[in-house]
Order: structure tokens, then C-alpha cells, then sequence
């Protein structure tokens, strides 16, 4: 992606990562895969371990549930091993996309997703008291699904909330 973070329409460029959010009951993993046309979430997943199955593979179902894929798509992501283990691989290779992947330490190939995990922590959980997994699991759906997707205005498209802006340029009218 050469740092390249610009789509000029939908599905031509997803972005995931992986984080962790702390409760009081220890870590959940939050897995995103963002559309970098339009900066949604268009698939996540929240659990409470790191295998491919609960993180990589079950935001990228939701994400393919979401959006249809395009010819020509490039997904990147970082060379964790869930992004890299043969099932995960195996399944983008089914779709026939372009396959992109962080230089070796360098997290700023996958700035978007970092920066939509600093937006999430610095409006929803840091300063806050530690909550319950099911609290946390609750907060994260309407901070992602309600909030972020369909309310937040994002700098990226001229301060204009997602919907807004998929409005304007006529995308996705009829698709949730």
C-alpha cells in the first residue's frame, strides 16, 4: 500500500488490525477491517482470545457479509501470526485479491486501523473505570455500530459522518 490510505471508491482497499481492551475481567481482542473509501467498519470482531478463528477470519466473514467483493480489492494488514497463518491465507486466496503486509515492525503501514483504535480508547475507555467483559462487549457495538459508523464525523471526509458522505457520492443507498 506504500502508505497510500486514499481509496478512490469502495472496495478497492481494506485495512484490519487487532488490538486489546482491558476489563475487569481480563483482555478482550478487538479485530477490525476497514473499507479505506469511506473509513467504516465494515467488519469486527470482539473475543476474548487471539486465534485466527475468533479474530482475523471472523471480522473478515463480517466484512464480506458487508460488502461484496471487488476486482483488484488489496486487504493489508500486519504479519501477526493471525493474519499469516494458512487458514487466514488460504481464505484470501480464495478471493483473489491483492495481499498487502506491514514491513516487519513498522506500524505505521496500517496507520488508519491504529488511528481508529486511538479514537475508540480515547473516547470510550480510557479515564473510565474498568467494566465487565458483557459491559465492555455492549460498549464496543454501539462505539463501533452506532457511534463511529454511523454518527462520527471523520476529518478524512471533509467532517461529514460516514452516511453522509456515501449519501453525497451516491454508495451503497440500499445496502445496510
Amino acid at each position: 500500500m506504500n502508505r497510500n490510505f486514499i481509496a478512490e471508491k469502495p472496495v478497492q482497499a481494506w485495512v484490519s488490525d487487532i488490538t486489546y481492551i482491558q476489563t475487569k475481567e481480563g483482555f478482550l481482542y478487538l479485530t477490525t477491517v476497514i473499507d479505506l473509501y469511506d473509513r467504516k467498519i465494515i467488519g469486527w470482531s470482539l473475543s476474548n482470545g487471539m486465534s485466527t478463528e475468533e479474530t482475523s477470519l471472523a471480522a473478515w466473514k463480517m466484512a464480506v457479509r458487508n460488502r461484496k467483493i471487488a476486482d483488484g480489492l488489496i486487504f493489508h494488514s500486519d504479519r501477526s501470526i493471525q493474519y499469516a497463518s494458512r487458514k487466514f491465507t488460504n481464505t484470501l486466496k480464495f478471493y483473489e485479491l491483492t495481499r498487502s503486509m506491514s514491513r516487519k515492525g513498522n506500524c505505521w503501514d496500517i496507520a488508519v486501523a491504529e488511528s481508529f483504535f486511538k479514537s475508540l480508547k480515547t473516547e470510550l475507555i480510557y479515564g473510565n473505570k474498568l467494566v465487565t467483559k458483557e459491559k465492555m462487549e455492549l460498549e464496543i457495538f454501539e462505539y463501533v455500530e452506532v457511534w463511529y459508523n454511523k454518527n462520527r464525523r471523520h476529518s478524512t471526509l471533509n467532517y461529514q459522518t460516514i452516511e453522509e458522505f456515501n449519501n453525497q457520492n451516491k454508495i451503497y443507498q440500499n445496502v445496510a
